[in-house]
């Protein structure tokens, strides 16, 4: 692609003498499972997120699971999940026996719509999971609110949302527990796996640190059973130095979306919306359109990189392919429609102005052509 959707290895040479001279560090130490590196990240990342405690983790897919469990969620037990979201979010749930429940996003911000949440709950719902999708906030006030009403506990998905703000404070500590992701493609990606939850709570954040941790607080003794879920040492110290300049380069994503909600003007386009209290970081800028296979094959005619997230919403994916499943989930017209309709357009933080001006050209002239 002449204009790629993200350029992994530009953010690398960007920083490339510090996150070299990081895992020299790491290496040359000789301590290459926890230690000095990630207790430095977990309390460099809990204060970047305005949270009391931060606790490293595999990846993504486990903060959840780990969260889940730490909570208490047992089989049988139902959980709240969107519709449209990765499948990281609904496999969480089953991992553990649990029954993920889906609601329906809101139409303009494509978060779960809180509305929609209370129509659901049950004798068996035992928590909420709010996924903060494409770096926008959900209404996370409006959603706390049913949870209090009911007894629920409440999870924030933040995997796309890493220095996000709503109603001014920042994503990481506005609930029970905030699961995250660092895989390469985020805002603030390792060079490969890793993950961590952010509480309030510090019950609750050490035994998520235990659960982790084969179940162990101290070394050959195990309190409770668990498993192998552990931030490495390498990642840490490499994410110690991108978080050093995630503002910056959220900073210059926010530049670039700006330039596409100023400057997109084709029709039958629809551009994000953002509400007065969300201060998103743009971890993807999604437009949506009727005719999406056509414009996405003209930009890749063109050279310009696009993703669809998601192309197939979880509950038509194999993994739910069961007929009481399919049954119990269906219809969900907003996530399928939302399938067949977004794009992701270029906006990583090392894109250059003049390509993303390129960008905007070709998506107005396919449509001035059409």
């Amino acid at each position: 692609m002449t204009i790629p959707f993200l350029d992994l290895g530009a953010g690398y040479f960007e920083l490339k003498d510090e996150i070299d001279a990081a895992v020299a560090r790491v290496l040359e130490s000789g301590w290459y499972i926890l230690g000095r590196e990630v207790e430095a990240f977990e309390a460099e990342f809990a204060l970047y997120c305005e949270a009391k405690y931060a606790v490293g983790i595999g990846n993504g897919l486990e903060a959840l699971l780990l969260a889940l469990k730490a909570l208490g969620i047992q089989p049988g037990d139902e959980v709240i999940v969107p519709s449209n979201t990765y499948i990281a979010t609904w496999l969480a749930v089953s991992e553990l026996g649990a029954v993920p429940v889906p609601v329906e996003p809101r139409p303009d911000t494509y978060n779960i719509e809180p509305a929609g949440i209370e129509a659901v709950i049950g004798p068996r719902t035992r928590a909420i999971i709010a996924v903060h999708l494409y770096g926008q906030p959900a209404d996370l006030f409006s959603i706390q609110k049913i949870a209090k009403r009911h007894g629920l506990a409440v999870i924030e998905d933040a995997a796309q949302c890493i220095g996000a703000r709503y109603h001014g404070a920042r994503i990481g500590a506005h609930s029970d527990v905030v699961c995250w992701s660092f895989y390469p493609g985020k805002n603030l990606g390792a060079m490969g796996d890793g993950g961590a939850i952010t509480t309030n709570d510090g019950a609750l954040a050490e035994r998520i640190r235990m659960l982790g941790n084969y179940g162990s607080d101290k070394k050959y003794i195990h309190g409770i059973k668990g498993r192998n879920s552990r931030l490495d040492s390498i990642q840490a110290a490499i994410l110690r130095v991108k978080l050093a300049h995630l503002d910056d380069w959220n900073a210059r994503r926010n530049v670039i979306a700006a330039r596409y909600l100023d400057k997109v003007s084709a029709d039958g386009v629809l551009l994000p919306h953002v509400p007065d209290w969300a201060e998103p970081v743009w971890h993807l800028f999604v437009i949506r359109s009727d005719q999406r296979e056509g414009l996405r094959d003209h930009l890749t005619g063109v050279g310009i990189g696009t993703l669809i997230h998601y192309p197939i919403p979880p509950h038509l994916q194999g993994a739910y392919s069961s007929d009481g499943e399919r049954r119990t989930f269906s219809p969900l017209p907003w996530a399928e429609r939302l399938a067949q309709e977004v794009l992701s357009l270029p906006i990583g933080p090392q894109a250059r102005l003049e390509d993303i001006d390129m960008v905007v050209y070709e998506i107005n002239n396919f449509s001035a052509r059409g």
